[in-house]
Order: structure tokens, then C-alpha cells, then sequence
């Protein structure tokens, strides 16, 4: 089944909520990357939460979180835009933290001294930028942290990831709820009682649920509306022509030394691990087309 997001609205529409299975997804980051548990659980709720960021925007709109904590992971950076797509990576895929009980240990590999920011591009002159500080390490509280002191808008962010024991994915998910304006403290009430009792989200997809299961179960007993449903996947558009660019961008007299030096240049996308050689011949083009 393809993974895919869910918003709906609720609580007489004072509320709205997205849900995500995102575990392919997050099992294609971890190919690609070769990710061990902890490093998968951290750049897996990264992906969650950002694809469903992505959901919120409209068009041709696209953003970019970096996180940068104190911990050995070092930076987390995903992408996503409004068509589902996500793509992101870590700084250091082979680590590994877990607490006694066997659960990973997300904060210390993240770190709990650091920052989010969020980087949205939608269409006009200069980007948005906006940043929080890391208050958990654990990611799903920093995101509601962030909703909450960044966005105004006061919010409740649910991710996690299952890995077993071979690396693979089991299960990956999460949600956002947010209240919108007129929100009374009923329903204020009604939703903490239920972000006190609901189960995990990676526990949810785990048992088979599905988007619409979850949003049915922060309902409660309430109606609610799915408005819209958004396929998601791990998606890079990375290509030879693209780091061709990037290349003439550093200017002829670095790469005639390159190729005075080496001969040859290979670069690799961070978010796919893709490889591009450009040899001599293809050298003396780009140092022809650089200024």
C-alpha cells in the first residue's frame, strides 16, 4: 500500500488533524542511507513530521528542516514540498542509543542543546525563515514546541518509527493536531485527555492502522471530515545536469586546478547517495562554460 497523509477536520471544525503511514518511506531513507536504529528513528520522525508540513502548503511550495542539536547524529536536514515528496538525510547514519527497556534513544542522539528551522519557500522574493530551540531532543515534542512559539499555532505532534532488529522499517506514522481559532476550552479539554491516552503512533501503524483509523481515534466520539488524502514518498530529483551547475558555480580557477591535480571529479547527492562522475574530457567543457 502506498504510504500516504490524511487531514480531516473535527470538533465542529475547530480543529484540524493530519496522519500519516509513512513506512516505506522512511524504509527507502534507510537503504539509502544505510541508517542504524537510532539514526533511522531520528531522521524517520523528521520525514513524518515534514511530510505533513508539506501537506499544509499549497502549489509549487517546498520547505526545508534542519535540525541541529549537541548530539553524535549531527545536522538532520529534510525536504518536502506540497506534492508529497520528502527527501532528507543525517550527518552521521551509524549511531546507536537505546535505553535499557530497549527503545531508541532519539534525544541522545540528537541532543538536547540546539535548534529547528524551518525554511519555507512560497514563491516570493526572500524565503521564511523561522527557528526554535531543541527543548527534548526526542522530536516530537520539539515540533509541538515549535508549532506552538514559532507558528501561534497551538498544536500536538505525534511521530515515531519501529525498527527491527535487521534494520528494517516495521512501521512509521504520526500526527498533527491543531486547534484552529474559536476553539473553547471543551474542546481543549476533550483533546489533552486524549493526547494523555493515546497510543504511540509507530504502535498504531504497527497494529494496523490506518490514516483515517487514527484520526478516528483522536476523535473520540466526534465527527469528523477527511477533506483531502496526499500520497507521499521518498523522492529525489537529483541529476547529472544539476551538480554540472553546482560545479561551474566554484569557478574556472578551482577547476582547472582540479583537473590540473586529479583529472576527474565525483560527487555524490546527500539525499540519495547517487554518485556523478565527470571525467577530463567533460572537465574542460564545464571549465569552458565557467566565468
Amino acid at each position: 500500500m502506498t504510504d500516504y497523509i490524511v487531514r480531516a477536520i473535527s470538533f465542529d471544525n475547530k480543529v484540524r488533524i493530519f496522519a500519516v503511514n509513512a513506512t516505506k518511506t522512511v524504509q527507502s531513507a534507510q537503504e539509502k542511507h544505510d541508517l542504524w536504529p537510532v539514526a533511522s528513528a531520528a531522521l524517520g520522525r523528521t520525514l513524518v513530521v515534514g511530510s505533513m508540513m508539506g501537506a499544509m502548503l499549497k502549489g509549487d511550495e517546498a520547505l526545508t528542516i534542519r535540525i541541529k542539536g549537541d548530539g553524535p547524529i549531527g545536522e538532520i536536514l529534510v525536504d518536502a514540498n506540497a506534492h508529497g515528496e520528502v527527501k532528507g538525510y543525517v550527518g552521521n547514519p551509524h549511531i546507536h542509543f537505546q535505553y535499557p527497556n530497549g527503545k531508541l534513544d532519539v534525544s541522545s542522539a540528537v541532543g538536547k542543546n540546539g535548534e529547528i528551522q524551518v525554511i519555507k519557500d512560497l514563491g516570493m522574493k526572500d524565503f521564511f525563515i523561522s527557528s526554535v530551540d531543541l527543548i527534548s531532543g526526542e522530536l516530537g515534542e520539539d515540533f509541538t514546541y515549535y508549532f506552538s512559539k514559532s507558528e501561534q499555532t497551538p498544536s500536538a505532534v505525534g511521530c515515531g518509527v519501529f525498527v527491527d532488529t535487521d534494520n528494517k522499517i516495521l512501521a512509521a506514522g504520526g500526527f498533527i493536531i491543531q486547534l484552529m481559532p474559536g476553539a473553547t476550552d471543551e474542546i481543549i479539554d476533550k483533546l489533552e485527555k486524549v493526547i494523555a491516552t493515546i497510543k504511540p503512533a509507530s504502535q498504531m501503524i504497527s497494529e494496523g492502522y490506518s490514516p483515517e483509523t487514527i484520526v478516528k481515534e483522536i476523535c473520540n466520539d466526534e465527527d469528523f471530515e477527511i477533506i483531502s488524502t496526499l500520497p507521499i514518498d521518498y523522492v529525489c530529483r537529483c541529476n547529472k545536469d544539476k551538480f554540472a551547475r553546482g560545479l561551474i558555480s566554484i569557478g574556472k580557477q578551482e577547476l582547472s586546478e582540479i583537473l590540473e591535480e586529479v583529472g576527474m571529479i565525483e560527487t555524490t547527492c546527500h539525499f540519495c547517495n547517487e554518485k556523478y562522475h565527470f571525467n577530463r574530457e567533460e572537465l574542460e567543457e564545464l571549465i569552458s562554460n565557467s566565468r
